[in-house]
């Protein structure tokens, strides 16, 4: 058996696709299997190496997916097993691996494991985290739900309420118990068959509660009394022991939703036999108003440049591994978020990709992302589809918000900013499909694949750049991460050391130039990556709005 390290995964680049948006071969209006095979030769000209897939299992898609019904299945709306097979298949030819979206945190109610438990089985009703209500009748504790609201329903007609930290439709699972987490092995085993070869670990930080589950005791979410919590490191590595030691160089990523930088490295670390890499979210926190999702404010660089200092260097220093993205399926666009004015919004795609590209750990690329996808336009909520999008635009006008500013606030935030169909070409949806897709498109007219491969000089082209650059420079691929110029405004440096190779990258998250003076030592080097023609290397250089500019020396 060959045990899977940073070093197997560092030169490694993941695309992520959101399978209801990707392609749709047969004309239903939703993405398919079908679809995603028939655009595996776009996949391999852009050079990556896992394909992320967000869940295809069979779900009532009250969000998206998320809610599963059957672990071991293909819904239909995306095709067959056959189809699947295939699509391993035919992703090897071409050097890509499949990556499987795993989420044991909970299941559907409408999964068969609730619906027995609803009917009084009493094995199945211990798969699931089932309270008394307190004796004044009100919910076992004072926890909300992520997508607002109590985390407690009631169970059926008894006296009972189930667990739900996300939606009422998503019952959270017992991890306590040994027949979940045998449940859960097998679910991975028959995958692995399958020939799948790696797994995103969805909330996987937050299976770990307490057997008493106490009131949060500010007053607040109930976050810190169910997240990180211990016994979570003790699950991953009895998964790694009964699993994944079993087969060979098996990658995986946790979803680590609020965690630290200590916990990140206890998960990720070589030797600990946990998680291959880790993602974390706090890096798209910095245009929340005081923690608050639901508001719209601009970003915070200060806290930007601080997060990515501060994860960087400290999964550095403690051998952790982290897994680097902007955009995904949860996610407004980033180039919305970071890039101020619409003409900057190429050049602003080309830095933002090379944060990610250039740095210490795993690049994630969501769907499009490479084309330049930006949010779409959209004039009303009852454009949207996504749950959460939905509660919150109620939940805003509850709090006195005005229709138009709670519209404007989801509008910025909501998750189907980047669950659009993917833009292919300019005729009418996108190419998408030829049948009205399940979410309205975006911007297709302007932003499309057909029009950026037939420029030379596209974002494609850049992004397949930079993936060929983690390839070929080791120092990419498995340098270390030092902070630098970590004073000057608006800019994001970085330096990564590998053996005798030094690597400096540079980026402008500003409009207006600035000059700064290069390192002595980077004098001699070479610029191996810049989106702009002309840059020279010198000891005083001037950055242009949005530049980023990487030296090998």
């Amino acid at each position: 058996m060959k045990d899977g390290t940073i070093s197997d995964f560092a030169n490694k680049v993941v695309y992520q696709v959101y399978p209801k948006s990707f392609k749709d071969s047969n004309n239903d209006g939703i993405g398919d299997l079908q679809g995603i095979i028939e655009n595996l030769p776009y996949l391999a000209k852009l050079g990556i190496d896992y394909l992320w897939l967000n869940p295809i299992f069979p779900s009532p898609q009250r969000d998206n997916g998320y809610d599963i019904s059957d672990y071991r299945a293909i819904d239909p709306i995306f095709g067959t097993m056959n189809d699947f097979k295939e699509l391993v298949s035919k992703a090897a030819e071409h050097k890509i691996s499949i990556m499987m979206d795993m989420v044991f945190n909970h299941t559907s109610i409408a999964h068969q494991w609730f619906q027995k438990a609803l009917a009084g089985d009493k094995k199945y009703q211990a798969y699931y985290i089932l309270r008394p209500k307190k004796a004044d009748g009100s919910t076992p504790n004072n926890w909300q739900s992520k997508f607002g609201g109590s985390a407690w329903a009631s169970f059926g007609d008894s006296d009972l309420d189930y667990l739900h930290l996300y939606d009422i439709s998503q019952a959270d699972l017992n991890w306590r118990n040994p027949e979940v987490v045998s449940e859960a092995n097998h679910v991975l085993k028959f995958w692995l068959d399958k020939g799948v070869k790696a797994f995103r670990f969805d909330v996987i930080n937050v299976i770990g509660k307490d057997r008493k589950l106490l009131d949060d005791p500010t007053g607040g979410d109930g976050k810190a009394m169910y997240t990180d919590k211990p016994i979570v490191h003790d699950y991953l590595q009895n998964m790694y022991r009964d699993v994944f030691a079993k087969e060979n160089n098996i990658m995986t990523v946790g979803e680590l939703s609020s965690t630290s930088v200590e916990n990140a490295v206890e998960y990720t670390a070589p030797g600990r036999h946990e998680l291959s890499m880790a993602f974390t979210f706090h890096h798209l926190k910095v245009d929340y108003q005081n923690g608050n999702k639901w508001t719209k404010v601009p970003y915070d660089f200060q806290k930007l440049r601080q997060v990515l200092h501060q994860w960087g260097k400290g999964l550095s220093d403690g051998n952790g591994w982290p897994a680097w993205f902007w955009n995904n399926h949860d996610q407004p666009r980033a180039i919305n978020r970071f890039v101020s004015s619409p003409k900057y919004y190429r050049l602003g795609a080309e830095m933002l990709a090379a944060v990610v590209h250039l740095n210490r750990g795993t690049p994630y690329i969501y769907m499009g992302e490479e084309i330049g996808m930006i949010n779409p336009d959209f004039k009303s909520i009852d454009s949207y589809v996504d749950v959460e999008s939905h509660n919150a635009y109620k939940e805003l006008l509850k709090k006195g918000t005005s229709a138009s500013e709670a519209f404007q606030i989801v509008k910025s935030k909501s998750r189907d900013n980047s669950r659009i169909p993917m833009q292919w070409n300019s005729e009418k949806y996108a190419g998408f499909s030829r049948h009205k897709p399940w979410l309205a498109n975006g911007n297709y007219k302007d932003i499309n694949v057909a029009k950026d491969l037939s420029d030379p000089n596209g974002l494609f082209s850049f992004y397949q750049r930079l993936i060929l650059l983690r390839k070929q420079e080791k120092v990419i691929a498995k340098g270390d991460y030092q902070p630098f110029f970590p004073d000057i405004p608006e800019i994001i440096a970085f330096k990564r050391q590998f053996q005798e190779d030094s690597l400096l990258v540079i980026n402008h998250f500003g409009e207006e130039k600035i000059t700064l003076s290069l390192p002595v030592e980077s004098l001699g080097g070479k610029i191996i990556l810049s989106n702009y023609s002309n840059t020279k290397i010198a000891r005083q250089i001037t950055l242009k709005p949005y530049e980023t500019l990487a030296i090998k020396y």
